[in-house]
């Protein structure tokens, strides 16, 4: 009966329909293949993300941006947003004094490691909270802002009240793992334009592809989308296991800056990737409703272990995914400046040196076998390096006695008294507050000042610190 089935061709179908039977009987042996590589489940599409224009807000792509997702070091935003404001309202300035306390020091990497009592400017701290995703910093940030690190996720979590950010709750300064702390890429998205529309003039700080501090450059996990997307010009990333490979990110072309977040990415390369298909789309598509519109929270987060069912893409899988079939456009492209930048930021850009080179660990590791092209997989799925990474220098210590920052020297490393304890479990011993340090040297009105007495000597009150996180 079936050689009497004729196809619109008018030839006989049994032929065709075996070739089909067995191309179907190869992918799905191919399939079964692919699961039994990954543990019998399926590999996980990039989770969320969303598009929209920086300067209006209008959303202009999207996939699951409501949903609940973990942040993992996209907390940082956070973080460095309030930082920002409190210099702004004149309760810090980049010159001021962070203090590593023993509770800072305590916290698991990526970090500096540098011993409790370290001093350094909030200008540096700042840089190593971006580009190293350094967590320590974040906590000696929070300490120094709040007076310790309970009441600095408080600030944290009513800032994101107050800016919408209705799907997010923190409770921790840098995004280390909590089930507890969620967001969305939507409310990534809120606090992203806050970042870069009330403080173009910090925007350098999350440009940067490394820094070098002593004999290391530290480079920035964000390092190849700044370098080969056109008019990439920030900002951050993330990873934890359970929320897989995050990122916040800017670009601008013509007058015009979109803002992208990519939430569960399976590695980074595949993150870039996916960051300049959407960047690239975006300067061509129609805005839709407004990102004030959408609010409340679509779906929980990912179950635990995340990254464990989402194995990294081989190149060949990515190339079919993102790939261009060529290089893209010139080597020399050109860049948007990211607007005027802080005092530190305008220092002038050293050249990376071949001293030792430390990768942020902020990003999953790169599982290369040895044999496949990176840099030309990367050509030609995010498009080629317009721009070598330079490493800016930064230094420890605070100016002396005050002076302005054009005349002070660096003080050398000097160490402070610290608590034994953690701010949360029991009183607050004397440390520097984030003041300028001309009046952190000035006399407490009552012996010395507390880690954030900045808000205008005012006791603080130290709230319960969250339970930990009971799963491993």
């Amino acid at each position: 009966m079936l050689a009497d089935v004729l196809d619109f061709t008018g030839r006989p179908l049994r032929k065709h329909l075996g070739r089909h039977l067995r191309g179907l009987a190869i992918a799905a042996a191919l399939a079964v293949g692919a699961l039994l590589q990954t543990g019998g489940t399926a590999r996980a599409d990039i989770g969320a993300w969303i598009v929209i224009d920086a300067e209006t807000g209008a959303v202009l792509d999207q996939k699951d941006a409501l949903r609940q997702w973990y942040p993992a070091s996209v907390t940082k935003l956070m973080t460095a947003y309030l930082a920002f404001k409190a210099v702004r309202e004149g309760r810090a300035t980049l010159e001021s004094a962070v203090a590593i306390s023993t509770n800072a020091h305590a916290q698991p990497p990526s970090k500096m490691g540098f011993k409790p009592g370290t001093q350094l400017t909030l200008d540096s701290a700042l840089k190593m909270l971006i580009v190293k995703s350094a967590n320590d910093i974040a906590v000696a940030i929070g300490e120094s802002i709040a007076g310790s690190e309970p009441a600095f996720i408080d600030m944290m979590n009513a800032e994101a009240r107050r800016l919408g950010m209705s799907a997010t709750t923190f409770t921790n300064p840098h995004g280390l793992p909590d089930n507890r702390q969620v967001s969305s890429a939507r409310d990534l998205a809120v606090l992203g334009r806050a970042v870069w529309r009330e403080f173009p003039q910090y925007q350098g700080y999350f440009s940067l592809p490394a820094i070098r501090v002593g004999k290391q450059t530290l480079r920035s996990a964000n390092r190849e989308y700044l370098a080969r997307v056109r008019g990439a010009n920030g900002m951050k990333t993330g990873y934890i296991c359970n929320s897989g490979l995050n990122v916040v990110a800017t670009a601008s072309r013509g007058g015009r800056t979109v803002l992208v977040v990519i939430l569960g990415a399976s590695s980074g390369v595949e993150r870039a990737a996916k960051a300049r298909v959407l960047v690239d789309a975006a300067f061509s598509q129609r805005p839709g409703r407004s990102l004030d519109s959408m609010t409340g929270i679509a779906g929980g987060p990912p179950a635990d272990g995340y990254c464990k069912r989402n194995p990294r893409p081989t190149a060949e899988e990515l190339l079919a995914a993102y790939g261009t079939g060529g290089l893209r456009g010139s080597r020399t492209l050109s860049y948007a400046q990211a607007g005027p930048a802080s005092d530190g930021v305008r220092q002038s850009i050293v050249a990376q040196a071949p001293q030792q080179v430390v990768s942020a660990d902020d990003d999953a590791p790169a599982g290369d076998d040895g044999k496949t092209d990176w840099g030309k997989v990367m050509d030609q799925i995010i498009g080629p390096r317009a721009r070598a990474d330079q490493a800016l220098q930064v230094g420890l210590g605070v100016p002396k006695g005050g002076a302005a920052p054009a005349e002070a020297k660096v003080a050398a490393l000097t160490t402070v008294p610290m608590p034994r304890e953690k701010p949360a479990t029991g009183a607050v011993a004397a440390t520097p507050a984030l003041l300028p340090t001309a009046a952190a040297a000035a006399p407490a009105p009552q012996g010395e000042a507390k880690p954030g007495a900045i808000f205008r000597g005012e006791p603080l009150l130290i709230l319960p610190r969250p339970s930990p996180n009971p799963r491993p």
